[in-house]
C-alpha cells in the first residue's frame, strides 16, 4: 500500500532554526516526517527504512538570457550535494523486510554546515538560495526523504529556502575604511575611500575621492583637465569558476556622472560622490507582494555577493576620472552586497543574539529529540490513532 509522506516543522515556526553562516546559532532544520495511509483511510503501510537529507541542487546556464544562444550555446550544467548528513530516520528489526504501521511521526534535526571546512565540500557554509534572471543560475535546496516498502524505494522532496548572514552590513568587520590608489602617466594620482563596504537595497554608497598632482611634474600636471567623474556599481557573475573554462559577465547595476570640467589645482582636487543602491520592488501597482516561490526567500536585489560550486557573483565599486592630457584613471574596488537593507541588518542583531543563546544548550552530538510515534497495525486502539474506531463491527469516525 502506497504511503503519504509530508515533512512538518515545528509549530509557529520556521524548518529553519538559527543563522546560516553564524556558528555561534548552531543553525539546523527541525521537524518531523509523517508518514499516512495513502489509499483507505486506515489501511496499513508496509515500511521498511526512512532516510532524510537535505539536498542542494546548483545549475547554470549562462546562455538562457539570450534566445539564439540558449539553444546553440553550451546545455545547463547541474550538479547535486548532500548537504551536511544524510540521517536514518527508521529501520525495521533484523530479519523483517517490513513493518505494518498506521501512522509514522519521526522527529529530526539536521545540521547545517558552518565552517568553512576548507576543500571538504560537506562543511562549507552552503550558500543561499538564489535564482538569477532567465535561471542562469541557480540554487536551489531541498529535504529529500527516501521511504522504502519492500524492495520499492521512493523519494519525497520538500523545497526549503536557505539564507546566509554572515554579510550583515551591521557586522564591525565590515564598517572599516578601504582605500585604494591609481596613477595615469605619473602625472595624476586617483584616492579613493570607503566609508564602509557592505551594502543592502536602498542603502547610500559613498565614496571620498581625491585626485592629487605629482609633485614632481607639478607644471604639467596642473594643465591636466578633470572633465568628469564616475562612479558605479558592478555586478561581475562568473560561470563555472572552479572549471577550466569559467566565462564571466560583468552588469553595471548603478552609475552616477558629476562634471568637473576644471584644471588640475596645486593642492588637488577633492570631492564626496554617492548613489543609491538599486533595489527591486516586491510589490505589484496595487501595493500587493507577489507571491513568490516556495524554494526562494524573496530578495530586494537581483543579486547578491556569493560563490557556489558552479558560479560566484562579486560586486565592485567603479571610479573613473576622466582627464584631458592625460590618460583617464579607472579604479574597481571590491564590495560586499547583502540581499537586506542596514536597517533590516540592524533588527536582525538582536534575533541573532538570543539564538546564539538558545544554541548554547543544544548538544549538535545530541540534540534531544522528542521520541518517535510510531502505531502499528496490530497495536491495540491503532484505528484511534487516525481518528476511527469499531463500533457494532463497523468503522466509525471518533467525534470527541
Amino acid at each position: 500500500m502506497a504511503a503519504f509522506v509530508r515533512v512538518s516543522g515545528p509549530p509557529n515556526s520556521n524548518f529553519l532554526v538559527g543563522y546560516p553562516g553564524i556558528s555561534a546559532t548552531l543553525p539546523r532544520i527541525e521537524g518531523k516526517v509523517e508518514i499516512r495511509p495513502l489509499t483507505g483511510i486506515s489501511a496499513p503501510v508496509s515500511i521498511s527504512l526512512v532516510r532524510i537529507c537535505l539536498q542542494r541542487r546548483e545549475t547554470i546556464h549562462p546562455s538562457a538570457e539570450s534566445i539564439a544562444k540558449k539553444h546553440l550555446g553550451t546545455p545547463r550544467r547541474e550538479t547535486t550535494d548532500v548537504v551536511g548528513k544524510e540521517l536514518l530516520l527508521f529501520r525495521c528489526p533484523a530479519g523483517r523486510e517490513s513493518e505494518s504501521v498506521v501512522l509514522m511521526d519521526l522527529p529530526f534535526v539536521l545540521f547545517i554546515p558552518f565552517g568553512r571546512g576548507g576543500e571538504e565540500s560537506n562543511r562549507r557554509i552552503p550558500p543561499a538560495s538564489l535564482q538569477l534572471h532567465s535561471r542562469t543560475a541557480e540554487t536551489y535546496y531541498e529535504l529529500v526523504v527516501t521511504v522504502q516498502q519492500g524492495q520499492e524505494q521512493k523519494k519525497h522532496a520538500f523545497p526549503v529556502p536557505i539564507q546566509r548572514y554572515d554579510t550583515l552590513s551591521t557586522f564591525g568587520m565590515y564598517n572599516r575604511p578601504e582605500a585604494a590608489e591609481g596613477t595615469s602617466d605619473h602625472l595624476v594620482t586617483l584616492g579613493i575611500s570607503l566609508p564602509r563596504w557592505s551594502y543592502g537595497p536602498c542603502d547610500p554608497v559613498s565614496v571620498y575621492i581625491k585626485l592629487s598632482p605629482n609633485p614632481n611634474w607639478l607644471k604639467k600636471a596642473t594643465k591636466v583637465v578633470i572633465q568628469k567623474i564616475t562612479i558605479a556599481i558592478e555586478e561581475e557573475i562568473t560561470y563555472n569558476h572552479e572549471g577550466d573554462e569559467p566565462t564571466k559577465k560583468i552588469n553595471r547595476i548603478a552609475k552616477h556622472t558629476q562634471t568637473i570640467g576644471t584644471k588640475m589645482p596645486e593642492e588637488g582636487f577633492g570631492t564626496n560622490l554617492g548613489l543609491v543602491f538599486p533595489s527591486k520592488e516586491l510589490r505589484d501597482e496595487y501595493g500587493i507582494i507577489r507571491r513568490g516561490k516556495s524554494a526562494f526567500p524573496m530578495y530586494s536585489v537581483n543579486s547578491f555577493t556569493t560563490t557556489g560550486s558552479l558560479y560566484k557573483i562579486e560586486f565592485f565599486v567603479s571610479i573613473k576620472a576622466h582627464l584631458s592630457a592625460a590618460r583617464d584613471i579607472i579604479l574597481r574596488q571590491p564590495i560586499v552586497v547583502c540581499p537586506i537593507d542596514q536597517q533590516a541588518c540592524k533588527e536582525e542583531m538582536d534575533a541573532i543574539e538570543q539564538a546564539a543563546k538558545d544554541a548554547s544548550h543544544v548538544d549538535p552530538n545530541n540534540p534531544m529529540l522528542p521520541a518517535s510515534t510510531i502505531v502499528r497495525a496490530n497495536d491495540k486502539d491503532a484505528l484511534r490513532a487516525l481518528g476511527w474506531t469499531m463500533a457494532g463491527g463497523q468503522r466509525k469516525m471518533v467525534i470527541e
